[in-house]
């Protein structure tokens, strides 16, 4: 996990901001609006933040924090590990998926069904037919799906308790915690996208690793 960035400048800030301490508790629900307004101009900063990052460096960031998801996990063989085809900047960790692969994983990206619902996992080896799903972002054409022991998720943000700012559709939340298994939960990104806080809310959930660079 990468504590390291410190304190950054918010974007909207909350009117209540100065009543938390970073990372320490959840805004009561009255504070919703607020967390929900801040959250989505942070999203936006972030994002901005990534996509100006040139490729060439964000290909050695990627290939940094596969390095690192390799000293995290270990031998993948024999496990399931469900990654995602990357999206608007995020870090492109396909090479690595491919590597897991080859030593012997079993390999799966997930796939929304439909607004408001857990994803699903569904196997894919590199060469697998893919078709396009939401926001036009790849998915396996296969109908089989597959519970996963290890989960590789993108984040926008995220703060030194763990907790994830995603692209506000709650997708991998209600995922967690639908799964009857629960599997080794790691978020990746962007050292910069480090935050003194998200504000968690009741249904966030806590990533069980967080694995930056830059």
């Amino acid at each position: 996990m990468n504590t390291s960035s410190g304190d950054r400048d918010y974007a909207s800030p909350p009117c209540f901001m100065h009543e938390l301490a970073s990372g320490a508790q959840a805004a009561d629900a009255d504070h919703w609006p607020d967390v929900r307004r801040w959250r989505k101009a942070t999203r936006e900063r972030l994002i901005a933040e990534r996509l100006a990052v040139p490729a060439k460096t964000r290909s050695e960031l990627a290939e940094d924090i596969a390095n690192k998801l390799d000293r995290l996990i270990g031998d993948p063989a024999g496990r399931v590990i469900g990654l995602y085809w990357p999206f608007r900047g995020e870090p492109d960790l396909r090479p690595w998926l491919a590597r897991c692969a080859a030593r012997g994983a079993e390999t799966a990206l997930p796939v929304v069904i439909e607004k408001g619902a857990p994803l699903v996992f569904r196997p894919y080896r590199p060469g697998d037919t893919l078709e396009r799903g939401v926001w036009n972002i790849p998915v396996p054409a296969t109908q089989a799906e597959i519970a996963p022991d290890i989960v590789v998720s993108p984040l926008v943000g995220f703060d030194a308790a763990r907790y994830r700012l995603g692209y506000g559709g709650g997708f991998y939340d209600r995922t967690l915690a639908a799964l009857a298994k629960k599997p080794l939960v790691v978020g990746i990104g962007y050292a910069f996208s480090q935050l003194p806080t998200i504000y968690p809310q009741p249904h966030d959930i806590a990533m069980d690793h967080i694995v930056t660079a830059g």
